[in-house]
């Protein structure tokens, strides 16, 4: 399996700004790296953060679809995950060459991965999975689901640590350009709540445009990143690094 974990691979979360680029971001290499693994013709397989959202889903079936071919991606067919049909899709998951994780809420996306039996079934999967933002979150083995909703922070039944797919034993905090300054429920997401959440535990605070590469070599983290560890933070890269893990 070869792991590409993203915060956003479109463009930036949150930006006005239309993209300089078509299709996947070629930040850091990813277009490149996608590109060496790629197989010709390949079945993909969209699996939706929101089960219920139908129409939405549909919309964003229809987005990636377009995304693939301005990339050059050579796909037959690229099919959707949701409620109208989880568990017969991840049955199948073995006919496909590439998988992407969608973004959404983290807790939300990972009920639906477990109702539908991901976890057993993606473990073995022979091919490429992306990870977008909530999607690349809850590939970890044990997923830190940062609070993002009103209430989330201050709730005594909110679950910040839950399991997940098990894919890898990197925790990504996605958008970080974007949300390092948000607040919830009154108090600072990274100062207030990330970095005392962080003791004992290992995040990882990327950019859009940045990405972990995961293949049976290793893990590798390209572009700007920073390290969340027992309350504190260092920067450990810039755009066009690669730090290893």
């Amino acid at each position: 399996m070869i792991l590409f974990l993203t915060s956003s691979p479109t463009g930036a979360y949150r930006s006005n700004e239309p993209p300089e680029f078509e299709g996947f971001d070629p930040a850091n290499g990813m277009v490149e790296e996608l590109k060496r693994y790629w197989r010709p013709q390949s079945r993909c397989l969209l699996i939706a953060a929101f089960p219920d959202a139908f129409s939405e889903n549909d919309v964003m079936r229809d987005y990636f679809e377009g995304v693939l071919k301005d990339t050059g991606l050579s796909a037959v067919c690229l099919d959707l995950c949701d409620g109208r049909n989880g568990k017969e899709m991840a049955e199948k998951l073995r006919s496909y060459d590439m998988i992407i994780l969608g973004g959404g809420h983290v807790p939300t996306e990972n009920a639906f991965f477990m109702e539908i039996g991901l976890p057993q079934q993606i473990r073995d999967f022979d091919g490429i999975v992306m990870g977008i933002s909530a999607g690349t979150m809850n590939c970890a083995e044990l997923v830190y689901a940062q609070p993002e909703m009103p209430g989330e922070a201050v709730s005594e039944t909110y679950r910040k640590f839950i399991p997940g797919l098990g894919l890898t034993k990197v925790n990504i905090l996605p958008h970080y350009q974007a949300v390092k300054d948000d607040y919830v429920d009154g108090k600072r997401l990274f100062e207030d709540i990330t970095f005392q959440d962080s003791m004992g535990h290992t995040f990882y605070a990327i950019v859009d445009g940045t990405y972990l590469l995961q293949t049976e070599q290793g893990a590798e983290i390209r572009g700007e990143a920073n390290r969340i560890s027992d309350g504190k933070m260092t920067r450990i890269s810039s755009e066009g690094d690669v730090y290893r893990l």
